[in-house]
């Protein structure tokens, strides 16, 4: 009887843990996949996926040769919430890849071009390491339509000197690009990364065709996006603590951003948001909160 009984207890905890994963699983995963949209820009397509209706919006810009998908983490997290947006820029992702010059402005525009198609009028823009200077371009040419930004990993200031810039993107040029741009990517990840997400990872940015990326890194050196006019909504930095970032990036951070909150975090790479999701989450639920986006 006592070997039932325990036989039973057991069965029960094993059933309620399958079902506590099941559920963990299910908030994890998109409550119904939104269907592609494409907004048009310069005559080209500019692919993006809309969750939920509502003027105001959560909108995410990926970086540099990655897409929408590195988001996947994210949009579950706020679709009940709020409308949420996830855009591929130009010639990145399901985004037309016409031979153009692909600039931070054109990127700002495209941003732009998505939010009129999806009847969006204020956003909240969560932007990834190239998607840091994208919106804060956006934030330049449309300051009404600013709710706020969340700056992930990414700069305030340029890298270095054209001359160095311009070191950095002579290997991307050439024939070996391929291996050029896979060691660059490797430079991003630190050994915490999982081989899978390294995998996801690499997979999908060194999709981006080779045009694409020299030409958005090209865009990256130019120095008129790199002026210290002032951010004056609010503002989210989270970076990883790495010796990237000077000893004077907050105080720097500060005196663009006035109404700023800085995150620095240890144990996590470039891709911080596919890393600590939940993490990442939170603390962007509660700046989307504090400016009034969230219900």
């Amino acid at each position: 009887m006592i070997k039932r009984r325990v036989f039973s207890l057991v069965s029960a905890l094993l059933v309620l843990l399958a079902v506590g994963q099941s559920i963990n699983a299910a908030e994890r995963s998109l409550p119904g996949d939104a269907p592609s949209k494409f907004a048009k820009l310069d005559g080209n397509r500019v692919h993006y996926k809309s969750y939920g209706k509502g003027r105001d919006a959560l909108v995410f810009v990926h970086g540099w040769t990655c897409d929408l998908s590195f988001w996947s983490d994210q949009i579950p997290a706020f679709v009940n919430r709020t409308c949420v947006i996830a855009i591929d820029l130009p010639g990145h992702g399901m985004s037309d890849k016409p031979e153009i010059t692909y600039s931070v402005d054109l990127f700002a525009r495209a941003v732009d071009a998505v939010l009129k198609d999806a009847g969006v009028a204020r956003a909240v823009l969560v932007g990834h390491s190239m998607g840091t200077p994208v919106i804060r371009e956006f934030y330049r040419k449309y300051p009404e339509k600013t709710l706020g930004l969340v700056i992930v990993d990414g700069a305030l200031r340029a890298f270095g000197d054209r001359k160095m810039m311009e070191q950095f993107i002579a290997p991307l040029r050439g024939p070996n690009y391929e291996q050029a741009a896979s060691g660059f990517i490797d430079g991003m990840l630190g050994p915490q990364v999982n081989p899978a997400l390294k995998t996801r990872i690499k997979t999908a940015m060194l999709s981006t065709p080779q045009k694409v990326a020299v030409s958005a890194i090209e865009g990256m050196a130019d120095e008129s996006i790199w002026k210290q006019d002032k951010i004056n909504v609010p503002v989210l930095a989270i970076l990883a603590k790495s010796p990237f970032w000077p000893a004077d990036t907050e105080q720097f951070y500060r005196s663009i951003a006035p109404k700023l909150e800085f995150q620095m975090w240890d144990g996590v790479s470039h891709f911080l948001m596919m890393e600590k999701p939940d993490r990442f989450n939170e603390a962007v639920a509660k700046f989307a909160t504090s400016v009034g986006l969230l219900r």
